[in-house]
């Protein structure tokens, strides 16, 4: 039994649990299903019999393919053939050559309209309304460092926060330290600086920290303090001043601070106020377009692009349907696709900007004698995809089929409702940490593979795309996409069970997987400037 979907993950026929799925009836293979594999002699679709074992979520030859022929899935060229292939075998990164990237020029810009559909009215989610607009799903109390120098000071205060005073603000969700390893040693007047100076801003901004913003320094660091809150009221704390509410920037290296304690003493009665404020906020209803979702990818095997980003790309059109915002990232995931999405930007120059950003990483890449290739993991090769054309193929479908409005570099804000690719490395860390700067208030995180990665301030839906990771991995995955493949549901039904998850999640009424189990990875930036 076989199963085929369209060019962009949806499938068309899924009565019973397929064999293997082919993506385009163009396509020249197909993606094994079975859990164990296929193994030498077992038949397939038109009577194919493989001539080897093909392990789960590889793919096999549906023709015999000669060396230099095309292989396609996708209905996209995903490489060539080294060597040649006869019909059923096994076919993955040993026996391909990777082809050229897509030429940036002469690329088509804003000639493909998204789909006409509805608006999607009436949704809603509880969330924290913020004075500046913005709503958070959660409300946290983020303490932001200027320099790595007081990281270890700052956990020791918010552990200290934790088990003395968050227990008196039962609605508070949690304490925060936004630690990094920028601040100092740094070229801080570099032209490339201004993306980690602007990320750390722009984090002690995201919603689900309620404008509410504390910042610990040392003192003596090219990154000072104030510069984190350089829009907004600074109050620097004074040993005069240490009931001051508005008090938001304190540095150890403060002549009246006579040691580690009365530091430590210090950021207490600051947080405290801070504290106070946020217990006073309360969930109320508001709508599904205040939602800002980041998606991401992380551990990605080849069904990664069969079921859980087809599914997470149906949730993201009913989100922009609704007037909400989502991002998708990750450039060296995007770099192969690009022909496939400058013709979805709303207009001309959001398809240029698309075109800057790639350039940008190219040449990013070739600065440090590494190319998109590099992107590729073990664990990716492992899982079927056989080079970052496939998986980029795959990646990029969870942008759906809306039109791409807006473009931002790395630590930017969100700036349009609708749809925005946010550029940022493919690493799970950076691209986490800069889709929180850009203000996401949730994110939905797909994985083949399985990862326990998640987020201090914001709740990341784990999304499994196939059901052997989805039941191994039971207490760690959200949702289970893997369905699709098996023929137990389709794409629309998870979407549509992926958006209903996402209302329940930002409103409180779910805790994400990671979240119940306490699972937290530190925030890492991206840094492209020197170190001195």
């Amino acid at each position: 039994m076989s199963a085929t979907q369209t060019s962009d993950g949806r499938m068309t026929s899924s009565t019973n649990a397929p064999r293997v799925i082919r993506v385009h009836p163009g396509d020249n293979v197909a993606v094994v299903v079975r859990q164990g594999g296929l193994a030498d002699g077992d038949r397939i679709e038109g009577g194919i019999v493989l001539c080897q074992p093909v392990p789960q979520g590889h793919k096999v030859a549906l023709v015999a393919l000669s060396e230099g022929d095309a292989v396609i899935r996708y209905g996209e060229v995903i490489g060539t053939a080294a060597v040649g292939i006869p019909q059923g075998g096994h076919v993955n990164e040993t026996n391909l050559h990777m082809p050229t990237p897509p030429a940036l020029e002469d690329l088509p810009l804003a000639t493909r309209p998204a789909p006409e559909t509805p608006p999607l009215e009436g949704y809603t989610f509880e969330g924290f309304r913020n004075a500046d607009g913005s709503v958070g799903t959660k409300n946290v109390l983020g303490i932001t460092t200027s320099v790595q120098c007081v990281a270890g000071t700052v956990d020791h205060v918010v552990q200290r926060i934790k088990r003395e005073l968050l227990p008196r603000f039962p609605n508070v969700d949690d304490v925060v330290g936004l630690n990094h390893s920028y601040g100092c040693g740094v070229a801080i007047n570099a032209p490339a600086a201004v993306v980690p100076i602007r990320t750390l801003k722009n984090l002690a901004r995201n919603p689900n920290f309620g404008n509410e913003v504390m910042v610990i320094g040392l003192g003596c660091e090219k990154l000072q303090p104030s510069t984190l809150v350089d829009d907004r009221p600074v109050k620097l704390y004074e040993n005069t001043a240490a009931a001051d509410p508005e008090a938001n920037v304190l540095s150890l290296q403060d002549e009246s601070f006579e040691g580690f304690g009365e530091m430590i003493e210090g950021i207490m009665a600051m947080a405290e106020r801070h504290l106070e404020r946020l217990d006073r906020r309360r969930r109320e209803t508001c709508p599904a377009s205040e939602l800002v979702v980041g998606m991401q990818c992380g551990g990605s095997d080849a069904f990664s692009g069969l079921t859980a980003n087809p599914a997470v790309g149906f949730a993201t059109d009913l989100i922009v349907r609704a007037g909400g915002s989502v991002m998708f990232s990750e450039v060296t995931e995007v770099r192969d696709a690009i022909h496939l999405l400058t013709p979805r930007a709303v207009d001309p120059e959001v398809g240029q900007a698309l075109i800057d950003q790639m350039a940008w990483y190219d040449d990013y890449l070739s600065q440090g004698q590494a190319d998109r290739s590099a992107n590729t993991s073990p664990g990716n090769k492992k899982g079927g995809l056989s080079n970052i054309v496939e998986k980029a193929l795959g990646s990029v479908i969870k942008s759906g089929d809306s039109s791409i409005v807006d473009v931002i570099g790395p630590g930017e804000r969100v700036r349009r409702r609708g749809l925005t690719f946010a550029a940022t490395p493919a690493s799970d860390f950076i691209c986490g940490t800069l889709q929180a700067a850009a203000g996401m208030n949730l994110q939905v995180f797909t994985t083949g593979r399985g990862t326990p990665y998640n987020l201090p301030m914001t709740p990341v839906i784990k999304v499994a795309s196939n059901s052997t990771l989805g039941q191994r991995w039971h207490d760690l995955i959200d949702l289970d996409a893997g369905r699709i493949a098996t023929g137990d549901a389709t794409i629309e039904e998870m979407g549509w069970e992926l958006f209903h998850l996402i209302l329940d999640v930002a409103s409180g009424r779910r805790r994400v997987a990671a979240d119940r189990l306490g699972l937290y990875n530190d925030l890492v930036l991206f840094n492209p400037a020197p170190v001195t």
